[in-house]
């Protein structure tokens, strides 16, 4: 089976060694996903507007691998403090709150970069051709 794999341009893609997306059939596995601007910097200083910005890198992936929101079936959502989990879950809903991924937010110890508040990961399952 073919696999796809899908950059967003981020600094860590090559050393660490991952894609953003793999699509591999019809599931697209997107990677975690920090609030990285277009200049390589923390897009936001405030958890909502990195929760965006993390939604919108993984909306494009999914696109550029050929397939669409509604097609998300599961999220996960970290944050490095409990207290911001609302304004994350409030950007998670803007997204999401018609299609309703299966979906998990957790507090973890920290990031690779000291201020991001969030990261998000998701998979999408696509109709085949």
């Amino acid at each position: 089976m073919a696999r796809q794999l899908i950059s967003s341009g981020s600094p860590y893609e090559k050393p660490i060694g991952f894609s953003r997306a793999v699509r591999v059939g019809n599931t697209i596995a997107v990677s975690g996903t920090g609030p990285i601007g277009p200049d390589g910097k923390t897009a936001c200083a405030d958890a909502y507007g990195q929760a965006k910005r993390c939604l919108e890198i993984i909306s494009e992936a999914i696109k550029a691998a050929g397939g669409r929101l509604e097609d998300v079936v599961r999220t996960r959502m970290m944050v490095s403090d409990a207290s911001h989990w609302r304004e994350v879950a409030r950007a998670h809903g803007e997204f999401f709150a018609e299609i309703r991924p299966a979906s998990t937010l957790v507090e973890v110890k920290g990031f690779v970069e000291s201020d991001w508040l969030v990261e998000i990961e998701a998979d999408a399952v696509v109709e085949m051709d």
